[in-house]
């Protein structure tokens, strides 16, 4: 036999036996090893397992079989242990034990704010090492950058993580994925310089949310770098070197603080497939930048995010280059103008949202669509107007369609009823018109959420309708229903957590098949329609956390609501009986707290007091009970609400003095007691304990004495009316502590009620202003008061004041000369005062004023000349001695002295008879009246009574004795 054939020989028993070892290696592999075993089990003791995911890891078995261990098998050392999304607890050292771990992902799980530990930093034979968004918090040990052998490194948490020093990130030489997203490097001033020795092997680099306040230029030593994340930082610019990184594949840079044009070099990144620079403030044509693109092989892009920027012009009809988009994101932009017919040949698109423009068309595009994959299309708050299309069942796997907020007009195409995938259809907010019937849902099986309010559209069904769909929201206010009742069709709708139809004319009664449909629900909103009857008690079990049942038809007593309710609205009915069995019987648990934040029973005719019992409602934010019959004093539980943001008590019969325990309610910001019979002095403790008012209304009550300095320690105060009072004295001269009223303020009240309001009398006529839109009325009325004394200068720094009414009082002194700097007035009512000498000069710079009365003062000269001035009506300066445009009084003929106006009162009698005739019946009236009832005067509610009716007649007659003399 010769060499050649022993050689053959050899090689093929080798050959056998190599197959025979592959063929049963894994009958072969060694078992683990028993020093790791334990390491594993001690590592178990200290963690929290509630799933019971280690359940394998027990007893005497192969450690190599348990959960998330993986082991080589020829070694049988550990070398992978895939523990996340579950558990909680301590990192035990016995890991260390584990000399040849390579692999270690504890990502997603809750070690409960401890620090990463430091012994990780000797685990030497890791390549990969994930321990993001598992709360750890404090510092990043330096001891990782011993792990010599680390490619990947995934820090990234929303946790508060700090790092003193980035040099041991230096030591890392073969790394090739960074992820320290959300860290503080605040403290790191190494991290430029640390930036720039990181190796050209890295091809991930994720540092989102981590304070940098600019991009590192070591990054451009990464030649590798293909994801780049640097998103929800304070960048303030884009270096031109970024968009030489021809590698990059995703680039994110979302929600940092760019400014200036978007370069066109983007087009250089022509590896790019993900592209994110949304949330910032840059701008430059949406055009050009797309065709920045198209100059380049950007074939490849998939998915282009450039939401929330300031970009503008049309968009490009030049789309050739972007075969396989299917993400783009345009929205919150002032893009403009229709979409260009090149849209519907993007045949991978599957998401476009380009909310928030200024489209004026798009459904032309779309109809010739050649594109099917497209599944969510949103394009609300644009400018779109004319008729929907009728070829919407093209686009057979639409998931979304969103065309809310448009002027879109006509009727609902019935091809909305093929769209047998659709799931979120939202039309709310346009011009819609027409019938929609059954046959509009005929295939909508998928259909969880239909939002369509803000339309004309009338819904006609049989009363024995069976929709396809499961709904989970259904929003249908200002629609008319047919038949106008309560639809039973609801009752199919097992999954609905929102309901939504006011304004939607039904009426009759709750039906009885409603009380266990209720009880599905999360909110209720039917208010604003004609129901009536009695409301049943329909929500003790029920988990809906809001419910509006407002402006209808009901009577009879409060219902019994559960105890889970958050915001119960049922004002503006017929509710009739006393508060008593609502607050105190209101649960079988009369010790229960309840859950209610919310609570507007305004506007009923509800009578009694306010019980005690309201102290168990601790939660309340808000409570509503104008315009009822309540009467007696404010009780005592009231001061037990300590999150009582909103108090309106308006229009009722309570009475007695402002009880002291409304002090702790120092998140008070509305605090309405208008229209009551409340009296004594204003207590001092207002302006010191509820120093968070933005809106105080005591306005028609019987209070007395002068108007407390305190009061100006309000620095949030936006609306003042002490208005139809007894209060005297002198104005405040601190009027310029009212900062809300002295600075312009974007900041909205924090009343998060959704429908309470505030009572604003303004311009001669009671207005009510939304949460929404409180913060832009600022008001001062003390009108009809005895207040004396000259109108303080101080008053014209309140230069945001719209409105200022001091009528009806004593003020005396000239008007001040600096009223002109108040530019934000539109009305102003200074009649029935003494006021004297000429108008301010500066008054003519007013010029938002649309109502002026200085009738019935003493005013001399002639109104300064101004467009404003001159187009109020002569009884804007009536009983004065004013000349001059308006009035018909020449100034040049009046040699220095202008006859008086005559009072219409007076019907032109002597003034002078009439005034000794008016003191002298005042002064036997007086004396007559103290002769006969004086000794009344010792019963102390007789004594309020007659101090309100004399100082009623003092300010008449001494007003009527200044005026005549």
């Amino acid at each position: 036999m010769n060499m050649g054939s022993t050689v053959v020989r050899f090689l093929s028993i080798a050959t056998l036996f190599t197959i025979c070892l592959l063929l049963c290696n894994a009958n072969l592999s060694a078992p683990c090893k028993q020093n790791e075993r334990q390491a594993l089990l001690k590592f178990k003791h200290d963690l929290e397992d509630p799933s019971n995911q280690l359940s394998s890891w027990a007893g005497e078995g192969d450690c190599c079989n348990w959960t998330g261990v993986v082991c080589d098998n020829l070694t049988g050392h550990i070398r992978e242990l895939h523990l996340a999304d579950t558990y909680s607890g301590k990192i035990s050292p016995s890991l260390l034990n584990l000399k040849h771990l390579s692999y270690l992902d504890l990502s997603n799980n809750d070690f409960q704010g401890m620090q990463i530990p430091s012994f990780l930093g000797s685990l030497k034979s890791l390549r990969y090492l994930n321990l993001s968004y598992s709360s750890f918090v404090g510092l990043i040990p330096h001891q990782l950058g011993n792990l010599t052998s680390l490619q990947v490194l995934d820090l990234g948490d929303y946790s508060e993580r700090e790092v003193e020093s980035l040099q041991w990130i230096s030591g890392l030489s073969k790394l090739q994925h960074l992820d320290m997203s959300c860290a503080n490097l605040s403290k790191a001033s190494d991290w430029l310089r640390v930036t720039n020795t990181l190796p050209s092997l890295v091809e991930s680099f994720h540092m989102s949310a981590c304070g940098l306040y600019h991009i590192p230029g070591g990054i451009a030593n990464m030649t590798n770098l293909k994801f780049l994340y640097l998103d929800l930082n304070s960048i303030s610019s884009i270096p031109k070197w970024l968009y030489r990184l021809s590698h990059l594949q995703s680039l994110i840079l979302s929600f940092n603080f760019f400014h200036g044009e978007i370069s066109s070099s983007l087009g250089n990144l022509t590896s790019i497939v993900n592209l994110d620079i949304s949330w910032n403030y840059l701008n430059g044509s949406v055009s050009e930048i797309f065709e920045s693109f198209s100059r380049c092989s950007s074939g490849q892009i998939e998915s282009l995010s450039l939401s929330s920027n300031n970009l503008s012009g049309h968009l490009t009809d030049k789309l050739d280059h972007f075969e396989k988009l299917r993400l783009l994101f345009l929205d919150n932009n002032s893009i403009s103008g229709p979409l260009p017919p090149s849209f519907g040949n993007l045949s991978c698109l599957e998401v476009l949202r380009i909310d928030d423009n200024n489209l004026t068309e798009i459904f032309e595009s779309f109809s010739r669509c050649s594109s099917v994959q497209i599944e969510s299309l949103s394009l609300s708050s644009n400018d779109l107007s004319g008729h929907l299309t009728d070829k919407l069942d093209h686009f057979e796997k639409l998931r979304v369609l969103d065309l809310a907020s448009n002027s879109i007009s006509g009727p609902l195409p019935p091809s909305f009823g093929n769209l047998s995938c659709l799931e979120v259809l939202r039309i709310d907010d346009n011009n819609l018109t027409g019938v929609v019937s059954q046959l509009h849902f005929t295939n909508l099986k998928k259909l969880v959420q239909f939002e369509a309010s803000g339309n004309s559209l009338t819904l006609e069904t049989t009363p024995h309708w069976l929709p396809p769909f499961q709904l989970s929201i259904l929003d249908l206010n200002y629609w008319h229903l047919e038949p106008s009742e309560l639809p039973m069709w609801l009752q199919s709708q097992t999954q609905l957590e929102i309901l939504i139809m006011p304004n939607t004319r039904i009426s009759g009664t709750i039906p009885t098949w409603f009380c266990n449909f209720s009880s599905q629900l999360q909110h209720i909103d039917l208010s604003e329609n004609k129901l009536y009857g009695e409301v049943p008690h329909i929500f003790p079990s029920s988990r809906c956390f809001d419910i509006f049942l407002g402006s209808n038809q009901f009577n009879g007593s409060l219902p019994l609501v559960s105890s889970k309710v958050g915001i119960l609205d049922l004002s503006s009915s017929s509710f009739s009986g006393t508060l008593f069995h609502f607050f105190c019987n209101n649960s079988s648990k009369p010790k229960t707290l309840r859950s209610s934040s919310f609570l507007h029973l305004g506007n009923n005719l509800l009578s009694g007091k306010i019980p005690e019992c309201l102290r168990n409602w601790k939660k309340l934010s808000a409570v509503n009970l104008d315009s009822n019959n309540l009467i007696g004093n404010i009780p005592r539980s009231l001061g037990y609400l300590l999150s009582l943001e909103f108090l309106d008590l308006r229009n009722n019969h309570l009475h007695g003095e402002l009880p002291p325990y409304l002090k702790k309610c120092t998140d008070l910001t509305i605090l309405d007691l208008s229209y009551n019979k409340f009296l004594g002095k204003i207590p001092m403790w207002i302006g010191t304990s509820l120093s968070n008012l933005r809106v105080l209304s005591l306005r028609s009550n019987q209070f007395h004495g002068h108007i407390p300095y305190k009061l100006c320690d309000l620095t949030y105060l936006q609306i003042l009316d002490l208005a139809h009072n007894n209060l005297s004295g002198r104005m405040p001269r601190c009027l310029h502590n009212f900062t809300a009223m002295t600075i312009s303020s974007e900041n909205t009240l924090p009343i998060d009620s959704l429908r309470e309001n505030a009572n604003v009398v303004t311009k001669g006529r009671e207005v009510k202003y939304g949460s929404s839109l409180l913060s832009l009325a600022i008001s001062l009325d003390l009108s009809d008061n005895i207040i004396s004394g000259e109108i303080p200068e101080e008053l014209t720094s309140l230069i945001c004041l719209q409105s200022v009414n001091l009528s009806y009082n004593l003020l005396s002194g000239r008007i001040p000369p600096k009223i002109g700097d108040m530019r934000s007035l539109e009305s102003l009512d200074l009649s029935r005062n003494q006021l004297c000498g000429q108008i301010a000069p500066s008054m003519s710079s007013l010029t938002f004023l649309s109502v002026l009365n200085l009738s019935y003062n003493n005013l001399i000269g002639e109104i300064p000349k101004s467009t404003q001035l001159q187009s109020f009506d002569q009884s804007s300066f009536i009983g004065n001695k004013l000349c001059g445009p308006p009035l018909e009084v020449n100034c040049s003929n009046t040699n220095g002295t202008v006859p008086p106006v005559a009072d219409q009162k007076h019907g032109g009698s002597y003034l002078l008879e009439d005034g000794w005739f008016y003191l002298s019946l005042g002064l036997g009236f007086l004396f007559g009246f103290w002769s006969v009832l004086g000794s009344l005067l010792l019963n102390l509610p007789w004594s309020i009574v007659f101090n309100r009716f004399l100082n009623s007649i003092v300010k008449k007659l001494y007003g009527v004795i200044v005026e005549h003399f």
